[in-house]
């Protein structure tokens, strides 16, 4: 017989300060996963929400598929319309623009009187 039937019986007996040590490196490499992936990626997904509730008209944006152009209009919570060319207007949903180049000023509202001295 390889293993005396005396040490045998000493290996079964578990006690709570061995069951916490074996479970500890599993507590461990969790926190460690939680510092270094999970609140970076939470902060990235907390900034990219306000930069997308913040865009306005007049904005430079820049999509996710590369196109580069301008806030026209904002349509509604989800959709925005984007003047990436002289005259050509697509609608972009808000959620695809992954970055604003140039922050834009409100265009300004033309009341009639401004229209007809102009």
């Amino acid at each position: 017989m390889l293993i005396t039937p005396a040490y045998a019986q000493a290996a079964a007996s578990g006690d709570a300060n061995s069951m916490l040590m074996s479970l500890l490196p599993f507590a461990l490499i969790f926190v460690i996963m939680y510092f270094l992936i999970l609140r970076p990626q939470q902060k990235k997904v907390r900034d990219h929400n306000d930069l997308v509730k913040n865009v306005r008209r007049g904005d430079t944006v820049v999509t996710s598929g590369g196109l580069v152009g301008k806030v026209t209009k904002v349509v509604d919570d989800d959709q925005i319309e984007v003047e990436i060319s002289d005259g050509v207007r697509v609608r972009q949903m808000r959620q695809m623009i992954s970055g604003v180049r140039t922050k834009g000023e409100p265009a300004k509202e033309t009341s009639k009187d401004d229209a007809a001295a102009s």
